[in-house]
């Protein structure tokens, strides 16, 4: 996404100016929100109470409750803390914050100044993990000549749980992005060991757009408990503006997308709202949340009827097992089990599926050196609730009869090889897709969709093993 495709609901706050322009440069910028007026620490905290401002990275936390935590921190132990931006968003289904740092850098540079001043924070860094993102952050730098204090801009591995808190802050200070554990918050001891202030690209705009506006005129849009403006990453390709309030199932259509199925909220470390809920939800953190929904960071993607479901969680959950950070059981150990329980389930293993899959995510949960094993688990746990009718078809007869279209937007990998089907001797068993959903997709006459189809490197023994199952030997690995 080299500037993903951006659109807005009424009028625009945080992507306000590229009604002109693709990108906006420190001039322009200035000329569509000047700067913010700098304030102590207290008004600050103050001003994001008022407009009840949280993070939105994932986990929504207050933003003041994280500022006043730095305060008393940094006061106790009689040091300067440090300001990090969260640029990483390691989440395939998520571009908001990549939408904001390359076309409008400098709001959330802004933001970011103005938290590292009211704090008198010794440095502000940017963490990211795309080179175009890291591209566009040093020319904002260079537009803007000379920040008080100096501002760095820290490329970390492009994985997901280099966005972690602690593996963020980790990364920054010794270039090791790995989650720390042991329940230390970043506000006491981040990077260098120093008090840090640490939220994603987004709040920083957020807060750099209260500033200038004043909380009163802030609240003027969106819902009174939660006001403002939201970015929301639709489908896992448009970014939409909008205030919250708006009717999930309106602003879908708005954007040509239906309901369908179901619909993730918050992306892979969300939940599914079922279709009727997603039919009664409004964009705002509590709607999702009295739905059995979450908002997390912003992404939504609706399934749609063509698609097996449970097909889709099981790419989403061999993905999540992929990115464990390998330094704790539940995770690296626990995820990879979980998956093969699931993929029994989808291969109709029965109730006997079903209660392994039941024990891995208890197995997991609340044992992990971050959160990636509980959301990962409850992740499966929704799929399995929301989809309970596709449940039933594939654990008791032989599947939904859909084939698994790669809806769920996956990282572009590297192909190690190819899966190459001999089309005098196939004869629709359709045993192969089972085993190789994320690869082998079936057209509506049931043969596979594609006669090649690229394996990449994690799913070749998968692959050897879905050319094993064929009973006509139509498969080979080229």
């Amino acid at each position: 996404m080299n500037g993903a495709p951006i659109a807005w609901l009424g009028r625009p706050v945080l992507f306000a100016g590229l009604e002109h322009e693709e990108r906006l440069d420190y001039r322009s910028h200035l000329l569509v929100h000047d700067r913010p007026a700098a304030m102590p620490a207290d008004e600050l905290a103050d001003l994001a109470e008022n407009v009840n401002l949280r993070g939105r990275g994932g986990a929504g936390f207050p933003f003041a409750r994280k500022v006043r935590a730095v305060v008393k921190a940094a006061a106790r132990r009689k040091g300067r803390p440090v300001v990090v931006v969260n640029g990483t968003e390691g989440e395939p289904s998520c571009l908001k914050d990549a939408a904001l740092l390359l076309r409008t850098p400098h709001l959330v540079l802004d933001g970011a100044l103005l938290a590292a001043a009211a704090l008198d924070a010794e440095q502000v860094v940017l963490g990211v993990t795309r080179a175009d993102v890291e591209q566009s952050l040093r020319r904002a730098l260079a537009e803007r000549r000379s920040t008080r204090p100096a501002v760095t801009v820290t490329r970390l591995p492009e994985r997901f749980v280099s966005g972690e808190s602690s593996a963020l802050a980790r990364g920054i200070t010794s270039g090791i992005a790995l989650p720390r554990g042991g329940g230390v918050r970043t506000s006491d001891s981040g990077v260098g060991g120093m008090p840090t202030l640490l939220s994603n690209a987004e709040t920083y705009a957020q807060l750099a757009v209260a500033a200038r506006l004043g909380a009163l005129p802030y609240r003027e849009v969106g819902l009174p408990s939660e006001p403002g403006t939201v970015l929301l990453t639709l489908a896992g390709s448009q970014v939409v503006e909008t205030p919250t309030g708006v009717p999930l199932a309106e602003l879908l259509a708005m954007f040509g997308l239906e309901i369908g199925q179901g619909v993730l909220a918050g992306g892979y470390h969300g939940t599914w709202l079922t279709p009727a809920a997603a039919a009664r939800a409004v964009v705002s953190r509590e709607s999702f949340r009295s739905l059995g929904g979450a908002l997390g960071a912003g992404a939504v993607l609706p399934l749609p009827d063509t698609t097996c479901p449970l097909g889709e969680a099981l790419r989403v959950a061999r993905w999540m097992a992929d990115e464990t950070a390998g330094q704790c059981g539940p995770c690296y150990l626990g995820l990879p089990a979980l998956v093969k329980a699931l993929e029994e389930v989808v291969r109709g293993g029965g109730r006997a599926a079903l209660d392994a899959v039941e024990t891995r995510m208890r197995a997991v949960t609340g044992r992990g050196a971050c959160s990636h094993p509980d959301a990962a688990s409850r992740f499966v746990a929704s799929a399995l609730e929301v989809f309970d009718e596709d449940l039933q078809l594939h654990s008791y007869q032989n599947g939904c009869g859909r084939s698994v279209q790669g809806v769920l937007p996956m990282p572009v990998v590297e192909s190690a090889g190819s899966i190459v089907v001999d089309w005098t001797l196939c004869e629709a068993h359709g045993l192969c897709t089972s085993v190789l959903p994320e690869v082998i997709g079936l057209g509506a006459d049931g043969f596979p969709a594609a006669g090649v189809m690229p394996v990449p490197p994690r799913l070749l023994q998968q692959a050897a093993r879905a050319v094993d199952r064929c009973p006509a030997l139509a498969l080979r690995i080229r």
